[in-house]
Formats: C-alpha cells, structure tokens, sequence
C-alpha cells in the first residue's frame, strides 16, 4: 500500500478546483447532485482529462479527496483528471447493487435505473460539459461499500464504457437467499454467480480493497471474516475466467483497516496511482 500523509492545508486546496453541480434525472426521477473535481491546468486549450466516477460522492469532503489529488499532482505521481462524485440520497439501498437482480430484501431493486442513468444521462452530460477524454480506456469507476458492488456491476455489465473499476470494501456478501432459507456460498453471492456465468471476458482492470476490521462476521468459521473472504473468493472467479493477479487486478489489504471513510482515504492514493499512475 502507498504511504502517504495528509497535508495541513484546508479541503479547498488551491491546486484542485471544486465544483458543485446538479443533473435531473429522468430515469431516477430525481435531481443528481455532484462534486466534480477538477485537475491544475484545467481549461487549456484542447486539452482533455480522464475521468474517474465515484458512488457515494456526498463523502469526497470527508475523504479529503482534494488535498490527496493535490499531493499526488505536486509528486508527479499520477496524471491529472476529472473526478465525478454522485452524490447517493435516501433511494441509496435501492439505486445501488446488481442491475440485474435485486437481492433477496429486495434490496437494489433500482440499480439498473441507475446504470441508465450514469450510461446514458450522467457519461453524455459529463462528456458534453467538461474536457472529459472519453472511452473505456479513460473512464474509470469507482465505489464504496454497497458502492463498491455497484462499481463493479456497471463495469462488469458495460465494459465498453469503462476500463478499470475500484471496489473499496465492496459489499459482494449481495446475496439472493437469507442464510436461514439454504444460503450456500458458491450459489448464491449475486455478483459472483454473475461473473461465473457470463461467457465473455471483458477487458477491464480491476482494483479490490479490505480492511481487516472491516466486520467482525465470520459466517462460515474459518476464522477470516466475510468481507475478506468474499474478496478473495471473487478474484478466484476472475482468476478462473483467465485474469491474473497485479496484471488484471490488485488486491489491498488494509491491517486494521475499518469500514470508513477514514480507512478510505488512507488506501485512496495507492488506488488513484493504480488507475492513473504516470
């Protein structure tokens, strides 16, 4: 993992212009606020940036997003680009999950109205609006948690509008039966049955973060909690489809590492070099 200390400076750095905008929806019924991020040197002529989308984006603040991608800029580390930050609202449990199956609350019930909305309202506004390069190669995705298992369902399901995703403690527990109705591991975890079954091998990047106290559960007693070893065993199915280990996708393991957005942040500058590293 990158080591790397937070500046003293205030969230509005100098270096990274912040910009609050709102996009209406048609297909969520709803206004979309966003935080964009721009890069140092936005606004020259003909010049373009890539584009990082990030769920969950009401906690860029909270992330200290700005001041990271100030430090990096200022070390050279990575490329400068444009990050979108969706803003989620109360509609949260429903917008994100697997487009293609809610689970079995019936949870993520709306999540394939929100990739339309990001595929076909949010890419083109983006697109339209801003210096934003545009395909898959300069489009990445990324999340949080139940975020996180929405990253990897919109880039999994439409790899010809991104090239990499993130998953920091993504919630792939996302399951189709409760425990107590016969649950089994291999059956019934949407995303990787999702991921198993599809015949295709998109060409995408993948990057996957833990922490270590992310939960306390253990469903099955192998004295490795369930936000681990539901990982783990999702990058076996993408080892079984023909991806390789730090050449298709990195796995970061945080020692103590919570699920928050403190614990977010410290591993957020190992994940922006991985997807934009110079």
């Amino acid at each position: 993992m990158i080591a790397f200390t937070l500046p003293t400076a205030e969230y509005s750095s100098p270096a990274v212009t912040i910009q609050k905008d709102s996009l209406f929806s048609a297909q969520l019924h709803r206004a979309v606020e966003l935080t964009v991020l721009l890069p140092p040197g936005y606004g020259q002529a003909g010049k373009q940036f890539p584009v990082l989308y990030l769920n969950d984006g009401q906690d860029v603040e909270r992330l200290h997003l700005a001041d990271i991608l100030t430090e990096l800029y200022w070390e050279s580390r990575i490329d400068p680009i444009i990050v979108v930050g969706i803003h989620a609202n109360q509609e949260r449990l429903q917008e994100y999950g697997t487009a293609a199956q809610a689970d079995y609350k019936g949870r993520g019930a709306k999540a394939g109205s929100y990739a339309q909305f990001v595929l076909n309202e949010l890419i083109p506004y983006v697109e339209r609006t801003l210096s934003a390069k545009p395909g898959p190669a300069n489009t990445t995705v990324a999340g949080f948690s139940l975020g996180g298992l929405s990253a990897l369902d919109l880039a999994w399901a439409h790899p010809a509008r991104f090239g990499k995703v993130g998953v920091f403690s993504g919630s792939l527990w996302w399951r189709k039966k409760a425990y107590e109705d016969g649950y089994d591991d291999h059956n019934d975890r949407i995303m990787h049955v999702l991921i198993r079954r599809d015949t295709q091998k998109p060409a995408l990047k993948f990057w996957f973060e833990v922490g270590t106290n992310d939960e306390t559960s253990d469903r099955n007693g192998n004295g490795v909690i369930d936000a681990i070893d539901d990982t783990l065993d999702l990058m076996h199915e993408l080892d079984t489809k023909g991806y390789r280990r730090d050449s298709d996708y990195r796995y970061v393991e945080v020692p103590g590492g919570r699920h928050n957005q403190e614990t977010w942040s410290k591993v957020m500058p190992d994940f922006l070099i991985w997807a934009f590293g110079r």
